[in-house]
Protein backbone atom coordinates (compact mmCIF):
# COMPACT_ATOMS: atom_id res chain seq x y z
CA UNK A 1 0.00 0.00 0.00
CA UNK A 2 0.88 3.34 -0.70
CA UNK A 3 -1.04 6.80 -0.05
CA UNK A 4 0.25 10.06 -1.37
CA UNK A 5 -1.57 13.20 -0.32
CA UNK A 6 -1.85 15.38 -3.33
CA UNK A 7 -3.67 18.96 -2.04
CA UNK A 8 -4.60 20.07 1.57
CA UNK A 9 -6.29 23.48 3.10
CA UNK A 10 -3.80 25.03 5.21
CA UNK A 11 -6.59 26.34 8.27
CA UNK A 12 -8.11 22.80 8.01
CA UNK A 13 -6.86 19.11 8.06
CA UNK A 14 -8.97 18.35 4.89
CA UNK A 15 -6.56 16.61 2.00
CA UNK A 16 -6.92 14.25 -1.02
CA UNK A 17 -5.03 11.57 -1.87
CA UNK A 18 -4.38 8.35 -3.79
CA UNK A 19 -4.67 5.42 -2.20
CA UNK A 20 -2.81 2.68 -3.96
CA UNK A 21 -3.96 -0.67 -3.45
CA UNK A 22 -3.21 -4.44 -4.90
CA UNK A 23 -6.09 -3.81 -7.04
CA UNK A 24 -6.25 -0.29 -8.11
CA UNK A 25 -6.32 3.31 -6.95
CA UNK A 26 -8.53 5.28 -4.64
CA UNK A 27 -8.53 8.91 -5.50
CA UNK A 28 -9.46 10.23 -1.68
CA UNK A 29 -11.38 11.38 -0.35
CA UNK A 30 -13.94 8.51 -1.24
CA UNK A 31 -16.89 6.82 -0.81
CA UNK A 32 -17.62 3.04 -0.26
CA UNK A 33 -21.04 1.75 -0.73
CA UNK A 34 -21.57 -1.72 1.64
CA UNK A 35 -21.48 -4.63 0.00
CA UNK A 36 -22.08 -6.62 3.22
CA UNK A 37 -23.15 -9.95 1.89
CA UNK A 38 -20.94 -9.56 -1.50
CA UNK A 39 -23.38 -7.58 -3.20
CA UNK A 40 -24.08 -3.97 -3.28
CA UNK A 41 -28.08 -5.21 -2.79
CA UNK A 42 -29.94 -5.12 -6.31
CA UNK A 43 -27.30 -3.92 -8.43
CA UNK A 44 -25.18 -5.39 -10.48
CA UNK A 45 -21.12 -4.86 -9.97
CA UNK A 46 -20.24 -3.70 -13.72
CA UNK A 47 -22.81 -1.08 -13.05
CA UNK A 48 -22.04 -0.24 -9.45
CA UNK A 49 -18.51 0.46 -11.40
CA UNK A 50 -20.03 2.41 -13.88
CA UNK A 51 -21.49 5.08 -11.22
CA UNK A 52 -17.94 6.12 -10.45
CA UNK A 53 -17.80 3.63 -7.60
CA UNK A 54 -13.98 2.55 -6.58
CA UNK A 55 -14.12 0.97 -3.54
CA UNK A 56 -16.55 -1.43 -1.82
CA UNK A 57 -16.90 -2.62 1.58
CA UNK A 58 -17.87 -6.20 2.24
CA UNK A 59 -18.57 -7.91 6.22
CA UNK A 60 -16.69 -10.22 7.51
CA UNK A 61 -19.70 -10.82 10.15
CA UNK A 62 -22.21 -11.79 6.76
CA UNK A 63 -19.78 -13.78 4.70
CA UNK A 64 -18.63 -15.98 7.70
CA UNK A 65 -22.57 -16.97 8.18
CA UNK A 66 -23.14 -17.35 4.42
CA UNK A 67 -22.01 -19.10 2.30
CA UNK A 68 -18.88 -18.88 4.24
CA UNK A 69 -14.77 -17.88 3.75
CA UNK A 70 -13.52 -21.13 2.98
CA UNK A 71 -16.49 -21.30 0.19
CA UNK A 72 -15.17 -17.61 -1.01
CA UNK A 73 -11.50 -18.78 -1.02
CA UNK A 74 -12.53 -22.03 -3.09
CA UNK A 75 -13.71 -19.64 -5.91
CA UNK A 76 -10.83 -17.92 -6.04
CA UNK A 77 -11.13 -15.36 -3.15
CA UNK A 78 -13.73 -12.37 -2.75
CA UNK A 79 -12.93 -9.78 -5.87
CA UNK A 80 -13.35 -13.71 -8.72
CA UNK A 81 -16.28 -13.97 -6.05
CA UNK A 82 -18.33 -11.04 -6.60
CA UNK A 83 -16.82 -10.02 -9.76
CA UNK A 84 -15.32 -7.07 -8.85
CA UNK A 85 -11.92 -5.76 -10.04
CA UNK A 86 -11.53 -2.58 -7.90
CA UNK A 87 -10.30 -2.73 -4.00
CA UNK A 88 -12.33 -4.27 -1.35
CA UNK A 89 -12.21 -2.97 2.26
CA UNK A 90 -13.83 -5.92 4.63
CA UNK A 91 -14.70 -5.00 7.97
CA UNK A 92 -14.72 -7.63 11.37
CA UNK A 93 -18.11 -8.15 12.03
CA UNK A 94 -17.67 -6.52 15.50
CA UNK A 95 -20.65 -3.78 14.69
CA UNK A 96 -22.66 -6.78 13.40
CA UNK A 97 -22.47 -8.90 16.25
CA UNK A 98 -23.30 -6.15 18.42
CA UNK A 99 -25.79 -4.74 16.82
CA UNK A 100 -27.73 -7.46 14.94
CA UNK A 101 -27.62 -10.66 17.36
CA UNK A 102 -30.00 -10.75 19.89
CA UNK A 103 -27.20 -11.58 22.72
CA UNK A 104 -23.86 -11.92 22.88
CA UNK A 105 -21.05 -12.01 25.61
CA UNK A 106 -18.35 -9.92 25.82
CA UNK A 107 -14.69 -11.28 27.49
CA UNK A 108 -11.37 -10.44 26.60
CA UNK A 109 -11.41 -13.46 24.40
CA UNK A 110 -13.98 -12.50 22.05
CA UNK A 111 -17.31 -12.28 21.38
CA UNK A 112 -19.83 -15.44 22.37
CA UNK A 113 -23.16 -15.40 20.10
CA UNK A 114 -25.64 -17.11 18.73
CA UNK A 115 -26.11 -17.96 14.57
CA UNK A 116 -29.10 -16.21 13.10
CA UNK A 117 -28.70 -18.54 10.63
CA UNK A 118 -28.72 -21.86 12.62
CA UNK A 119 -28.35 -20.73 15.96
CA UNK A 120 -24.89 -22.60 16.77
CA UNK A 121 -23.03 -20.90 19.06
CA UNK A 122 -19.65 -19.14 17.67
CA UNK A 123 -16.85 -17.58 19.41
CA UNK A 124 -15.64 -14.64 16.98
CA UNK A 125 -12.44 -13.88 18.38
CA UNK A 126 -9.53 -11.51 16.84
CA UNK A 127 -7.39 -14.46 15.16
CA UNK A 128 -10.90 -15.14 13.74
CA UNK A 129 -12.08 -12.63 12.89
CA UNK A 130 -8.13 -12.13 10.63
CA UNK A 131 -8.66 -15.54 9.33
CA UNK A 132 -11.71 -15.01 7.96
CA UNK A 133 -10.49 -11.98 6.51
CA UNK A 134 -7.55 -13.02 5.24
CA UNK A 135 -9.48 -15.79 3.19
CA UNK A 136 -11.76 -13.51 1.88
CA UNK A 137 -9.23 -11.75 0.49
CA UNK A 138 -9.86 -8.30 0.58
CA UNK A 139 -7.51 -4.97 -0.12
CA UNK A 140 -8.18 -4.15 3.39
CA UNK A 141 -9.05 -5.99 6.21
CA UNK A 142 -10.18 -4.45 10.33
CA UNK A 143 -9.66 -5.90 13.60
CA UNK A 144 -11.85 -6.84 15.92
CA UNK A 145 -13.25 -3.92 18.00
CA UNK A 146 -15.75 -3.67 20.88
CA UNK A 147 -18.53 -0.98 19.59
CA UNK A 148 -20.17 0.77 22.15
CA UNK A 149 -23.90 1.92 22.46
CA UNK A 150 -24.65 5.27 22.70
CA UNK A 151 -25.48 6.39 26.21
CA UNK A 152 -22.97 4.19 27.84
CA UNK A 153 -21.18 5.13 30.98
CA UNK A 154 -17.53 6.16 30.87
CA UNK A 155 -16.61 3.52 32.92
CA UNK A 156 -17.78 0.95 30.17
CA UNK A 157 -16.53 3.24 27.48
CA UNK A 158 -12.76 3.03 29.29
CA UNK A 159 -12.96 -0.66 29.49
CA UNK A 160 -13.82 -0.91 26.14
CA UNK A 161 -11.19 1.56 24.77
CA UNK A 162 -8.64 -1.19 26.69
CA UNK A 163 -10.43 -4.09 25.43
CA UNK A 164 -10.31 -2.67 22.05
CA UNK A 165 -6.37 -1.93 22.27
CA UNK A 166 -5.63 -5.33 22.95
CA UNK A 167 -7.44 -6.92 20.52
CA UNK A 168 -5.74 -4.82 17.82
CA UNK A 169 -2.52 -6.33 18.90
CA UNK A 170 -3.57 -9.77 18.95
CA UNK A 171 -5.35 -9.10 15.85
CA UNK A 172 -1.93 -7.66 14.31
CA UNK A 173 0.20 -11.01 15.91
CA UNK A 174 -1.90 -13.11 13.45
CA UNK A 175 -2.19 -10.92 10.13
CA UNK A 176 0.26 -12.29 8.11
CA UNK A 177 -1.26 -11.77 4.35
CA UNK A 178 0.66 -9.68 2.74
CA UNK A 179 -1.17 -8.28 0.19
CA UNK A 180 -3.82 -7.07 2.35
CA UNK A 181 -3.76 -3.95 4.76
CA UNK A 182 -5.08 -4.08 8.52
CA UNK A 183 -5.88 -1.26 9.88
CA UNK A 184 -6.26 -0.20 13.46
CA UNK A 185 -9.50 0.82 14.83
CA UNK A 186 -10.19 3.80 17.46
CA UNK A 187 -13.17 4.02 19.81
CA UNK A 188 -13.57 5.98 23.10
CA UNK A 189 -17.32 7.01 22.51
CA UNK A 190 -18.39 10.71 23.09
CA UNK A 191 -15.63 10.96 25.36
CA UNK A 192 -12.59 13.59 23.87
CA UNK A 193 -10.12 12.21 25.88
CA UNK A 194 -10.66 8.49 25.13
CA UNK A 195 -10.76 8.92 21.84
CA UNK A 196 -7.35 11.18 21.79
CA UNK A 197 -5.89 8.17 23.89
CA UNK A 198 -7.48 5.47 21.57
CA UNK A 199 -6.33 7.41 18.52
CA UNK A 200 -2.82 7.66 20.31
CA UNK A 201 -2.37 4.03 21.43
CA UNK A 202 -3.64 2.48 18.17
CA UNK A 203 -1.39 4.63 16.48
CA UNK A 204 2.02 3.45 18.25
CA UNK A 205 1.14 0.16 16.98
CA UNK A 206 1.98 1.18 13.45
CA UNK A 207 -0.83 0.01 11.46
CA UNK A 208 -0.99 1.31 7.92
CA UNK A 209 -4.14 3.35 8.50
CA UNK A 210 -7.00 3.82 10.94
CA UNK A 211 -10.61 3.51 11.02
CA UNK A 212 -12.75 5.73 13.84
CA UNK A 213 -15.85 3.66 14.66
CA UNK A 214 -18.68 4.27 16.97
CA UNK A 215 -19.43 7.23 15.70
CA UNK A 216 -23.05 7.89 14.37
CA UNK A 217 -24.83 5.38 16.62
CA UNK A 218 -27.32 8.45 18.10
CA UNK A 219 -25.20 10.88 19.55
CA UNK A 220 -25.48 14.58 18.70
CA UNK A 221 -23.64 15.50 15.23
CA UNK A 222 -22.15 17.98 17.34
CA UNK A 223 -20.75 15.17 19.62
CA UNK A 224 -19.51 13.33 17.03
CA UNK A 225 -17.66 16.28 15.28
CA UNK A 226 -15.96 16.27 18.35
CA UNK A 227 -15.15 13.01 19.25
CA UNK A 228 -13.92 12.99 15.49
CA UNK A 229 -11.63 15.72 16.30
CA UNK A 230 -10.19 14.36 19.32
CA UNK A 231 -9.12 11.36 17.66
CA UNK A 232 -7.91 12.87 14.41
CA UNK A 233 -5.78 14.78 16.49
CA UNK A 234 -3.40 12.09 17.16
CA UNK A 235 -3.66 10.01 14.48
CA UNK A 236 -0.59 10.09 11.76
CA UNK A 237 -1.12 12.43 9.05
CA UNK A 238 0.65 10.13 6.60
CA UNK A 239 -1.63 7.55 7.24
CA UNK A 240 -5.49 7.16 5.32
CA UNK A 241 -8.11 7.13 7.56
CA UNK A 242 -11.36 5.46 7.43
CA UNK A 243 -14.68 7.23 9.10
CA UNK A 244 -16.94 4.13 9.53
CA UNK A 245 -20.27 3.96 9.15
CA UNK A 246 -20.95 7.69 8.98
CA UNK A 247 -22.06 9.68 5.47
CA UNK A 248 -24.48 11.74 5.05
CA UNK A 249 -23.62 14.22 2.31
CA UNK A 250 -23.36 17.41 5.28
CA UNK A 251 -21.68 14.60 7.23
CA UNK A 252 -19.04 13.99 4.19
CA UNK A 253 -17.79 17.01 3.94
CA UNK A 254 -17.84 17.91 7.67
CA UNK A 255 -15.96 14.93 8.36
CA UNK A 256 -13.40 15.55 5.18
CA UNK A 257 -12.95 18.93 6.57
CA UNK A 258 -11.39 16.82 9.67
CA UNK A 259 -9.18 14.83 7.10
CA UNK A 260 -11.16 11.64 6.47
CA UNK A 261 -10.71 9.97 3.68
CA UNK A 262 -12.77 6.98 3.47
CA UNK A 263 -16.64 6.28 3.95
CA UNK A 264 -18.54 4.00 3.70
CA UNK A 265 -22.67 4.41 4.70
CA UNK A 266 -25.82 2.25 3.84
CA UNK A 267 -27.81 5.40 3.63
CA UNK A 268 -27.75 5.86 -0.59
CA UNK A 269 -29.05 2.38 -1.11
CA UNK A 270 -31.15 2.10 1.76
CA UNK A 271 -32.92 5.37 0.97
CA UNK A 272 -33.52 4.36 -2.42
CA UNK A 273 -35.35 1.14 -1.69
CA UNK A 274 -37.34 3.63 0.51
CA UNK A 275 -38.24 6.20 -2.38
CA UNK A 276 -35.96 8.80 -1.41
CA UNK A 277 -34.04 9.86 -3.80
CA UNK A 278 -31.12 12.78 -3.64
CA UNK A 279 -30.69 15.05 -6.86
CA UNK A 280 -28.93 18.38 -6.82
CA UNK A 281 -31.67 20.45 -7.89
CA UNK A 282 -33.48 18.84 -4.83
CA UNK A 283 -34.45 15.80 -3.23
CA UNK A 284 -37.19 13.73 -4.51
CA UNK A 285 -39.62 11.22 -2.92
CA UNK A 286 -40.65 9.13 -5.80
CA UNK A 287 -43.77 7.35 -4.17
CA UNK A 288 -45.11 10.90 -4.27
CA UNK A 289 -48.87 11.46 -6.38
CA UNK A 290 -47.27 14.53 -7.74
CA UNK A 291 -44.95 12.11 -9.87
CA UNK A 292 -48.07 10.21 -10.95
CA UNK A 293 -47.57 11.95 -14.52
CA UNK A 294 -44.46 13.77 -14.57
CA UNK A 295 -42.42 12.95 -17.18
CA UNK A 296 -39.21 14.57 -16.33
CA UNK A 297 -36.26 12.52 -15.62
CA UNK A 298 -34.84 12.67 -11.83
CA UNK A 299 -32.53 15.30 -12.53
CA UNK A 300 -31.13 16.91 -15.71
CA UNK A 301 -27.56 17.16 -13.93
CA UNK A 302 -27.03 13.10 -13.76
CA UNK A 303 -25.52 10.43 -15.86
CA UNK A 304 -26.72 7.35 -13.91
CA UNK A 305 -28.77 4.80 -16.32
CA UNK A 306 -32.25 5.72 -14.99
CA UNK A 307 -31.69 9.57 -15.92
CA UNK A 308 -29.08 8.72 -19.45
CA UNK A 309 -31.73 6.78 -20.55
CA UNK A 310 -34.48 9.60 -20.12
CA UNK A 311 -36.57 6.89 -18.00
CA UNK A 312 -39.67 9.49 -16.50
CA UNK A 313 -40.04 10.11 -12.65
CA UNK A 314 -43.57 8.61 -13.49
CA UNK A 315 -42.20 5.28 -15.04
CA UNK A 316 -39.81 4.93 -11.60
CA UNK A 317 -42.87 5.67 -9.38
CA UNK A 318 -44.66 3.30 -10.97
CA UNK A 319 -41.82 0.60 -10.58
CA UNK A 320 -41.70 1.51 -6.77
CA UNK A 321 -44.58 1.34 -5.70
CA UNK A 322 -45.40 -1.93 -7.58
CA UNK A 323 -42.10 -3.58 -5.86
CA UNK A 324 -40.37 -4.01 -8.73
CA UNK A 325 -36.74 -5.19 -8.21
CA UNK A 326 -35.64 -2.77 -11.35
CA UNK A 327 -37.35 0.25 -9.34
CA UNK A 328 -34.76 -0.43 -6.47
CA UNK A 329 -32.12 -1.27 -8.40
CA UNK A 330 -32.46 2.36 -10.74
CA UNK A 331 -32.87 4.49 -7.72
CA UNK A 332 -30.17 3.25 -6.17
CA UNK A 333 -27.70 3.73 -8.84
CA UNK A 334 -28.54 6.94 -8.90
CA UNK A 335 -28.17 7.70 -5.44
CA UNK A 336 -24.58 6.11 -5.90
CA UNK A 337 -23.84 8.46 -8.96
CA UNK A 338 -24.80 11.25 -6.58
CA UNK A 339 -22.36 10.32 -4.06
CA UNK A 340 -19.30 9.66 -6.51
CA UNK A 341 -20.20 13.49 -7.99
CA UNK A 342 -20.50 14.92 -4.67
CA UNK A 343 -16.69 12.60 -3.48
CA UNK A 344 -15.63 14.46 -6.73
CA UNK A 345 -16.75 17.46 -6.14
CA UNK A 346 -15.22 17.34 -2.41
CA UNK A 347 -11.86 16.68 -3.90
CA UNK A 348 -12.10 19.45 -6.22
CA UNK A 349 -13.04 22.15 -3.68
CA UNK A 350 -10.24 21.01 -1.55
CA UNK A 351 -7.90 21.33 -4.07
CA UNK A 352 -9.31 24.98 -5.10
CA UNK A 353 -9.48 25.94 -1.49
CA UNK A 354 -13.45 26.28 -1.70
CA UNK A 355 -14.71 23.61 1.00
CA UNK A 356 -16.59 26.56 2.78
CA UNK A 357 -19.00 27.47 -0.55
CA UNK A 358 -19.51 23.33 -0.67
CA UNK A 359 -20.40 23.22 2.58
CA UNK A 360 -23.33 25.81 1.85
CA UNK A 361 -24.49 24.07 -1.14
CA UNK A 362 -24.89 20.93 0.65
CA UNK A 363 -26.12 22.18 3.70
CA UNK A 364 -28.94 24.00 1.89
CA UNK A 365 -29.37 20.59 0.04
CA UNK A 366 -30.10 18.87 3.32
CA UNK A 367 -32.20 21.38 4.06
CA UNK A 368 -34.82 20.95 1.83
CA UNK A 369 -34.08 17.26 2.34
CA UNK A 370 -35.15 17.56 6.14
CA UNK A 371 -38.60 20.06 5.37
Amino acid sequence: MRFEINAGLSRSRARTGALHLVHGVVETPAYMPCASRAVVRACPPDAVAATGVQIVAANAYHLHLRPGEQVIAECGGLHRFMCWDRPILTDSGGFQVFSLTDSNDVSDEGVTFRSPVDGSEILLTPELSVAIQSALGGDIAMPLDECCPWPAERDYVERSVERTLRWAERSQESHSREDQQLFGIVQGGVYPDLRERSARETAAMGFPGFAVGGLSVGEGRDEMLVSLCAAMSALPEDRPVHLMGVGTPLDIVDCAAEGVDLFDCVLPTRNARHGSVMTWEGPVRIGAADHETDVRPLSESCDCPACAGELSRAYLRHLFRTGEPLGWQLLSLHNLRFYTQLMARVRQAIAADSLDDLRSQVGAWTERDRS
